[in-house]
């Protein structure tokens, strides 16, 4: 419960870290970049843990699949952090719960779909309805690519946790497979950044410095680790018990760190996500014994 409610704020804040890092790097090359670092941090880690990193186990496909997810799903949230605002963007990521609880009813034995669960995802598109009316009173369409970038990026989250649960990639070191993804995602976004016509040159400032360093040593090295140890151990559609903290941790941020404004009809979406999030993945009741 306390390592999830740490990611939780970890990834909130992550979104203003995008905003801010994108401000001095261009979108797609920022990812690279933080890829390219965390991915360098990791496999130390896993030098330094003695983790075996062969090819033996029969992890490479999974692992490049996963790896490809992943790097899809973080070249559309940088992309779209560059055209919707931090607290926005994080209300459409986090529908990824739900994508999570879908491939789970399909690919994971024992993580069956529920009425408490369907409600839940019934809230949660009644939420996202919300959001998207909010991004047609908006100044500009830029907002609503922005938004629909985020979407689809959180269903590639939870098609890689889907991947990750029902695949090897479950019994490998939590470290093996987020290596996966970061060596992936570091190969395949410079290119995509290239064939993008983006700007390499970096505009550095202090913020965007501290902004690239946080995600590259706190949130795609330390807490990727934590959550890849988490969903192999644990239910994926239960791990995100806590999950429906991270929207709130991330539109609160928008808020108070960039001051991005907060409408009530936005406020609305994220009580009706969260709401879904924690029907989804409540417990369900116990058993008698015997």
């Amino acid at each position: 419960m306390g390592l999830m409610v740490l990611l939780c704020a970890l990834w909130g804040l992550a979104q203003v870290a995008v905003k801010v890092g994108n401000a001095g790097i261009a979108p797609v090359l920022h990812c690279a970049l933080r890829s390219l670092g965390a991915a360098a941090l990791v496999l130390l880690w896993c030098r330094l843990r003695g983790i075996r990193l062969g090819m033996r186990d029969g992890s490479l496909g999974p692992g490049l699949l996963a790896g490809l997810l992943f790097a899809g799903e973080f070249l559309l949230i940088f992309a779209g952090m560059d055209r919707t605002t931090a607290a926005r963007g994080v209300v459409f990521l986090y529908f990824s719960p739900f994508v999570v609880a879908l491939g789970a009813h399909w690919f994971t034995p024992g993580d069956r779909l529920t009425g408490a669960k369907l409600a839940g995802l019934l809230a949660a598109f009644l939420g996202l309805a919300l959001a998207f009316a909010d991004s047609l009173r908006l100044p500009s369409a830029r907002e609503l690519e922005g938004d629909l970038m985020c979407l689809a990026a959180a269903v590639l989250w939870g098609a890689t946790t889907v991947v990750i649960k029902a695949s090897r990639l479950s019994r490998l070191p939590a470290a093996k497979t987020l290596l996966y993804q970061l060596v992936v995602s570091a190969a395949v976004l410079p290119p995509a950044s290239l064939l993008l016509g983006e700007s390499w040159t970096i505009r550095w400032a202090p913020l965007v410095a501290a902004a690239l360093a946080y995600q590259v040593l706190i949130v795609a090295s330390a807490s990727y680790v934590a959550w890849f140890w988490l969903i192999a151990r644990y239910p994926a559609s239960r791990l995100a018990a806590f999950s429906f903290l991270t929207p709130v941790f991330g539109v609160a941020a928008g808020a108070l760190l960039l001051g991005e404004p907060v409408t009530p009809v936005l406020a609305a979406a994220v009580v009706l996500i969260g709401f879904g999030i924690w029907l989804v993945n409540r417990p369900g009741p116990a058993r008698p014994a015997g």
